[in-house]
Parts: structure tokens; C-alpha cells; sequence
């Protein structure tokens, strides 16, 4: 048990990391280079779309699921309403659940055209489950 801190083995350089060590010749080589295209990547502007649109479906109901436990809090402790404890829960708990759905939203709702779609985006619903389900089914491309 003494010698148990001194006959630890060191790990080679270069190994033990998650990405994989790339010797020196050829990562001066990769500088050079600008990095491969994925066509399978999504494009910033669609990104971009998506991301706007989960923050507007998400961030408004969760805001007012946040709000509904002061404005429960405020209407009973000045006596306007006795609302029940599980009323406020579930209310706020409501609120919380069509956060969650409006991720889903943003989401499939973003257009991937080169024009933004229309305000709500509905007509996308339907065309981005089905690219979804299409890039599911098929088998992956080889590298």
C-alpha cells in the first residue's frame, strides 16, 4: 500500500482526451483549409429562425406560468379572491406544459426556404414532421 502512489503509469501524449490527436504534419496541412460543408447541417438562417421562434413559444407561456404564483399570491393575501393552492398549481402547471410544446413549435414551424415563411408558420408543420420522418427511415450516408 505504500508504493501505491508511485507505480502509476502516465498516459502517452496526445491519448487519453475525446478527440482524437492529430499528428503535426498533418494538422499544418489542415490550416490551410477551410472546413468541409455538411449538407446535412442546419443553415444559420434557419437557426436562427428556429431559435427565435422557440424563445417566443417558450419564453411566453413560461413567463406566465411563472407569473400566475404572484398574481395568485397578490389576488389572496388582499382578500379579492380565495383561490386554492391546486388551482394555482395547476394553472402554472398548464403554462409550463404549452412551454414545452412551444419548443416543439419553434421548431418544426421554422421554414427552411430562403424566405422567412409566414408569421405563425403553420404551413411548415406539416412539411418539416415529413423531412424528419424521411431522414429517420433512411439509412445513414456513408463516410
Amino acid at each position: 500500500m505504500a508504493n501505491e502512489g508511485k507505480n502509476r503509469s502516465r498516459p502517452q501524449k496526445g491519448g487519453g482526451g475525446l478527440a482524437p490527436s492529430v499528428p503535426p504534419s498533418q494538422s499544418k496541412a489542415a490550416q490551410g483549409r477551410s472546413k468541409p460543408t455538411n449538407p446535412q447541417a442546419i443553415p444559420p438562417a434557419v437557426a436562427n429562425r428556429m431559435a427565435r421562434r422557440v424563445g417566443i413559444a417558450t419564453g411566453i407561456p413560461t413567463v406566465m406560468g411563472m407569473a400566475t404564483f404572484i398574481v395568485s399570491y397578490v389576488v389572496v393575501s388582499r382578500g379579492i379572491l380565495d383561490i386554492p393552492p391546486a388551482a394555482t398549481l395547476v394553472t402554472s402547471g398548464g403554462f409550463f406544459l404549452l412551454g414545452l410544446l412551444g419548443l416543439s413549435y419553434g421548431v418544426l414551424s421554422a421554414s427552411w426556404e430562403t424566405s422567412a415563411g409566414t408569421l405563425l408558420g403553420f404551413e411548415q408543420i406539416g412539411v418539416n414532421i415529413s423531412r424528419l420522418r424521411h431522414s429517420v427511415k433512411r439509412p445513414p450516408a456513408s463516410s
